[in-house]
């Protein structure tokens, strides 16, 4: 018999602030979280906002006893674990970490039948940190030649420099390496909450929260737990990380519109973000007997692979095909559809092929169906984008509402240029999608419970 999985718990942590109220208010109202970049100087970029999570500190979310460990978390595992004590807190679960102040209690679950699953980016050391022990590895005999080039930074000198011993690469810290790994978010995670099941790291940028999502129901239709907590988080503000989506071409200058508008015909770049999601995926008849709160049932999941490229697409095949593998594993049509999330991140070449994407697939209902855009109140939170947009979808379908919708271009419908106020809707079941950098692409369909 195929298991149910359904949707308990949401944590939520976004530049719309922190929890799930804080988002859903926020996109109600139409707020955006984007706004001057605060926490570095960005005046050698281009693009000078972001969606940043402000007064947020892990310390706040972890237990007592664990909170010595932050000082080795980098932002985004800050992020996950924010996230988690959230889902679980919405979820009414009591974890490993709940027993710290109440033993009395018992937990929800045994350990082993909770799982974890968690996208990650490949994280961006902090600059201080690093910039620290490689002006170590300088070489003081170094030629003005040598200085123009590389500013005299030589590889000899940061590994090891025979006879007299470490180079800069001793001048890390000891525990560097564990904060850096992008596994952490989910190591730590599990360690707060005693998880015991089975536990994965996806690192397929913008999709990795939806590809994790996708895993998570697996473990739970197979019955290898009975809940998991599922998502992603990331955080690109940081210098490190602001000059690659520099170097990628992928951010909009400051000086144009200082807001996205997906599906632009010129879309001229995408603001970046920082965002931890996490949700709680339980298999149906244990969160009915336990008398969860219900959001949502993931009904379908999909995923594909595509060729990426800089250049606008007509179709991204990989993510048509990653909608309709959803559809299928949902048994609905595309006409079953009411509304769809999808990335629209506002960079021409994405938008471009996930517009051919929904036409593809959608055909005429396209012009009928609600559409959910959240970069321009969001930012793009790359590996914190999914999980996001699945937490906003199974939202809608609760509270039977779909929040205001902020100005679109025309390249994906006619139908969808222009802004919209939150508005109540009949929606029966909601496509959640999005590719990634790379290639990988995945989605989501979700519906009631009932």
């Amino acid at each position: 018999m195929h298991k149910r999985v359904f949707i308990t718990g949401i944590g939520a942590v976004t530049g719309l602030g922190v929890g799930v109220s804080a988002l859903w208010e926020g996109l109600c109202a139409g707020r955006s979280g984007i706004g001057p970049i605060t926490r570095f100087d960005p005046s050698g970029f281009p693009c000078k906002l972001a969606a940043e999570v402000k007064d947020f500190s892990a310390k706040d979310y972890v237990p007592k006893s664990y909170r010595k460990a932050v000082k080795v978390m980098v932002r985004d595992t800050e992020l996950a674990v924010g996230a988690a004590k959230l889902a679980v807190d919405d979820a009414g679960l009591v974890t490993k970490a709940t027993l710290e102040s109440d033993p009395s209690r018992q937990l929800t679950y045994p350990p082993e039948r909770v799982g974890c699953h968690i996208g990650a980016g490949l994280i961006c050391s902090e600059t201080q940190e690093i910039s620290a022990a490689m002006v170590t590895a300088r070489d003081p005999a170094a030629t003005p030649e040598q200085l123009d080039k590389t500013n005299g930074l030589t590889l000899k000198r940061w590994g090891t420099i025979p006879p007299e011993g470490g180079g800069g690469m001793d001048n890390l810290q000891p525990l560097w390496m564990l904060k850096y790994l992008p596994n952490m978010l989910a190591c730590h995670v599990t360690i707060i909450h005693g998880t015991e099941g089975p536990s994965n790291t996806i690192t397929c940028a913008e999709a990795s929260g939806l590809l994790s999502i996708g895993e998570s129901c697996r473990v739970i239709e197979r019955g290898a737990a009975d809940l998991c907590f599922s998502g992603g988080a990331e955080s690109k503000l940081n210098l490190m990380g602001m000059a690659k989506m520099t170097l990628w071409n992928r951010l909009r200058p400051t000086d144009g519109s200082p807001t996205v508008r997906p599906y632009e015909a010129e879309g001229a770049g995408t603001i970046p973000g920082e965002a931890g999601g996490l949700l709680v995926l339980e298999e149906a008849t244990a969160a009915t007997k336990r008398g969860a709160k219900v959001y949502a049932e993931v009904a379908g999941f999909g995923a594909a692979h595509s060729i990426p490229s800089d250049e606008p697409q007509g179709v991204n095949e990989g993510l048509a095909h990653a909608i309709r593998n959803a559809l299928r594993d949902a048994q609905l049509k595309a006409e079953d559809i009411d509304a769809i999330i999808p990335q629209g991140c506002g960079i021409a070449s994405v938008d471009a092929g996930e517009a051919g994407a929904l036409r593809q697939v959608f055909g005429e209902h396209l012009n009928t169906v609600e559409l959910v855009t959240l970069t321009p109140a969001l930012g793009d939170c790359a590996a914190g984008n999914g999980s996001i947009l699945a937490a906003v979808g199974a939202l809608c379908v609760k509270e039977q509402r779909l929040p205001a919708r902020f100005e679109t271009g025309g390249v994906l419908s006619d139908n969808f240029v222009g802004s919209k106020a939150a508005r109540a809707a009949r929606l029966r079941a909601i496509l959640v999608c999005s590719s990634a950098q790379g290639g990988q692409n995945a989605a989501l369909v979700l519906k009631s419970a009932n």
